[in-house]
């Protein structure tokens, strides 16, 4: 077992929980041992960064030094936004020694570990892959996804900057396609898996967000996937409660079921509905279940 520091977020701690409970359960069988982190706060992505980057800087420096004293070596995020921004953080504190002893006085002066021992934040996606995994997979698949066709979709986030990412190609990822295979489904390409969902604009602007959400929805559909699967809770939500907003916009009702990561190998694993929690979802999963006998 790999001991990691578990920062699960914001959403799987609330509207997200079944992104919690499958991570959970999934993870001794992918030989993960997690120590959840849980004096810890959101990542400060979004308001808090445009309006007050010193203290979105800090917020994520508390998430680090709890997570390096646990002793782990990583700290595991289960979303693509969190992942980037504690990346971000992360390379801020290690390339600026100044900086980080200011950060540092601060956290002690509000009874926080100082942040010294590195610690590296990978993906859930990069931890199941990595070192030939994809490999391992197939034996905690055991139960598989018996050829179901699954539109993988990347979002932006856990592809670019790929100076702070950088695990895969941005323009030609291989991470998922390599689970859904491992997992024993068949991979659906297409080209918008790697472009926005539009949540970071919705409240703002709701028609163009809508146009963003479409693309890969409607693509995946026309190559004749019967599911969609996502690392980011954020990209989930888009995909999965906004198809009202495309079918009140659009008049086309597409009913694609979106999965997350850890909920699609885990229903490969042979987790069960409670660990799973699919009916969480707002669009109907019922038949990725009929056809995987859940």
């Amino acid at each position: 077992m790999t001991k990691v520091a578990y920062y699960k977020g914001c959403l799987a701690s609330l509207s997200a929980k079944e992104l919690d409970t499958s991570t959970q359960a999934l993870a001794p069988m992918l030989g993960l041992e997690l120590d959840e982190l849980e004096s810890v706060t959101c990542c400060g992505a979004g308001d808090i960064h445009e309006a007050e980057p010193d203290y979105y800087l800090h917020l994520n420096a508390r998430i680090l030094a709890y997570g390096a004293a646990t002793g782990a070596e990583t700290l595991m995020t289960i979303c693509n936004v969190c992942t980037l921004n504690l990346r971000q953080a992360n390379f801020q504190l290690l390339n600026d020694a100044e900086l980080r002893a200011r950060v540092n006085e601060n956290l002690a002066k509000v009874g926080v570990p100082p942040y010294e021992h590195d610690i590296e934040v990978k993906h859930l996606l990069w931890l199941i892959v990595e070192d030939d995994g994809a490999k391992r997979l197939r034996e905690v698949a055991h139960k598989g996804l018996k050829g179901l066709k699954i539109a993988p979709f990347y979002g932006c986030q856990i592809l670019r900057p790929s100076k702070l990412l950088g695990f895969e190609d941005p323009d030609r990822p291989w991470s998922l396609e390599a689970i859904i295979e491992a997992c024993g489904g068949e991979a659906i390409d297409y080209p918008a898996k790697i472009k926005c969902c539009g949540f970071p604009i919705i409240q703002a602007r709701e028609e163009v967000a809508m146009g963003e959400l479409i693309q890969p929805i409607e693509q995946a559909s026309e190559a004749g996937a019967e599911a969609m699967v996502t690392p980011c809770p954020l990209c989930h939500l888009s995909l999965d409660a906004w198809q009202s907003k495309l079918r009140d916009a659009t008049g086309r009702d597409f009913r694609m079921p979106i999965l997350h990561l850890s909920q699609l190998v885990g229903a490969a694993a042979g987790l069960e509905e409670a660990e799973l929690k699919f009916k969480r979802h707002v669009v109907s999963v019922d038949p990725v279940l009929e056809k995987l006998e859940i």
